[in-house]
């Protein structure tokens, strides 16, 4: 009586963290270049100062120059690197996550806004605009940059990362 062995793909972590880390930056850096640097004219330098501002300060990083700019990529790298990492091992305890690329992508994302809206940015060092109100385009726009251009992205990597490649037959 022959039995058959069910394999549940799981995926693997370099493809899925720095592949997935990788594709959401880019993806999440272009869509802030086309919302401010061509839409509002804010540089591309300011916006990684800004990243920076997170871990030093506005001030230390505008005075760091090319430097500050330089920690600003380093950490928006490391944020989508981190983000991957996290799917990653929910995705290895919880294989069903890769089956729903979309679906986890997205939910993921919405997650993944939550943490970085109401806990990052609070306990960070970036400025803060005390008149700053509510906006539903600030909202709409937040959620579908987590969910479509970071969660979902990250979600795609880690199903193909864990797709069974067949051994040849010798």
């Amino acid at each position: 009586m022959a039995t058959s062995v069910v394999v549940r793909p799981l995926p693997r972590a370099l493809p899925t963290i720095l592949g997935g880390g990788l594709l959401a930056a880019i993806l999440d850096h272009t869509d802030a270049t086309i919302r401010y640097t061509l839409m509002m004219g804010i540089p591309q330098s300011a916006m990684f100062h800004y990243i920076a501002s997170g871990l030093i300060g506005m001030q230390a990083s505008m005075r760091l120059g090319r430097l500050g700019v330089l920690l600003g990529i380093l950490c928006h790298f490391t944020i989508a690197t981190g983000a991957a990492t996290v799917f990653y091992l929910s995705a290895r305890k919880f294989p069903f996550l890769i089956r729903r690329p979309f679906f986890s992508g997205a939910i993921f994302g919405v997650g993944l806004y939550i943490f970085m809206t109401y806990i990052v940015l609070p306990l960070s060092r970036v400025p803060k605009n005390p008149h700053q109100t509510f906006s539903w385009l600030e909202l709409a726009s937040g959620l579908f940059a987590h969910i479509v251009l970071i969660g979902i992205p990250i979600a795609l990597i880690a199903q193909r990362s864990a797709r069974v490649k067949p051994s040849k037959v010798v």
